[in-house]
């Protein structure tokens, strides 16, 4: 099984203030345990800049070219109380823009049965016209709405795994009945949308809320139950992943105390899911995850599993 790992050196550039808990160490952990000899059949890869184009296909242009004309040559502007822009921010979202769709279109043509993309800034919260929560632009639903417009599948679906609800990815989905959106997540907790009876205008948004404290078991189950009989029924042509590893145990924004097999247990089970509709096609996109420690033993689990190892 080939699995393409992209990444680019742009992460290390969007800097955020002193504390902040989305850092440049989180890459730089990632790249450390990425490293390891165990992953060396990993094909490597630089993301390449994405276009104001792509970055369209699921954000207002207005919102676009304004979040470009504020980028800060010098220090730092807030865009909100969590949400900041460096001078290395407008690159490091666009090359995360351009990884997500290069790792679609490796996926797509057959080049890499799976891929990962080990970037930041994140992107599950920046909804259609509005910056928030560390994220820009919403590179899982770029990804997804790029294979349907580029290789015209008719079905594609994002999963998300991180421990807060992927409010922007809910909202560019929520009218589009070619489009799935799943959810496990901390509830309540930022930014507080995801409750189960958010399903969207065609009945494809599926919200497993878990309360703190759950833990594995509950994870698990959730993902059994709730969501993988729904996404099995849709059956995706494409499955994108928002792989957040803030459900860790060890990560200081939240309490749903997964540890990493949990990860690696989800990733196997939805590459079931894509070889039974999707040819096996999975995209999975970096989210959150702030211990470093538990960010690192999340990746490994997460990669092995998307390696067939």
């Amino acid at each position: 099984m080939t699995t393409l790992l992209l990444t680019h050196r742009a992460s290390l550039d969007h800097l955020t203030p002193p504390g902040h808990p989305e850092r440049p160490d989180r890459i730089r952990t990632v790249d450390q345990v990425l490293a390891e000899g165990r992953f060396d059949r990993l094909v490597r890869q630089e993301a390449p800049e994405g276009t104001l184009e792509l970055a369209g296909l699921c954000h207002d242009a207005h919102y676009i070219e304004e979040l470009r004309r504020i980028a800060p040559d010098k220090g730092l502007i807030y865009l909100d109380g969590d949400t900041s822009m460096s001078p290395g921010t407008w690159e490091a979202a666009m090359r995360s823009v351009g990884g997500a769709v290069a790792a679609t279109d490796a996926v797509m043509s057959g080049t890499a049965d799976n891929a990962f993309l080990a970037m930041r800034p994140p992107g599950h919260h920046a909804e259609t016209a509005r910056p928030m929560g560390f994220c820009f632009f919403d590179h899982a639903a770029i990804a997804a709405r790029h294979a349907q417009r580029k290789y015209g599948i008719a079905r594609a679906a994002v999963v998300d795994f991180d421990v807060h609800h992927g409010n922007g990815t809910q909202d560019i989905f929520w009218a589009d009945p070619t489009m799935m959106y799943c959810s496990t997540h901390q509830m309540p907790l930022f930014p507080g949308t995801g409750a189960t009876g958010e399903r969207g205008e065609h009945d494809t948004i599926v919200n497993a809320p878990l309360a703190p404290g759950d833990g594995g078991a509950k994870f698990r189950s959730a993902f059994e139950n709730a969501i993988l009989p729904q996404l099995q029924k849709f059956a995706p042509e494409l499955i994108v992943i928002s792989a957040g590893f803030d459900a860790h145990r060890r990560d200081p924004l939240a309490n749903i105390n997964l540890d990493a097999e949990d990860f690696g247990w989800v990733t196997r089970k939805l590459l079931d899911v894509a070889y039974s509709s999707a040819g096996g096609r999975v995209v999975s996109v970096l989210e959150g995850g702030y211990d470093l420690q538990g960010l690192k033993d999340s990746v490994a689990a997460h990669v092995t599993a998307l390696m067939g190892a």
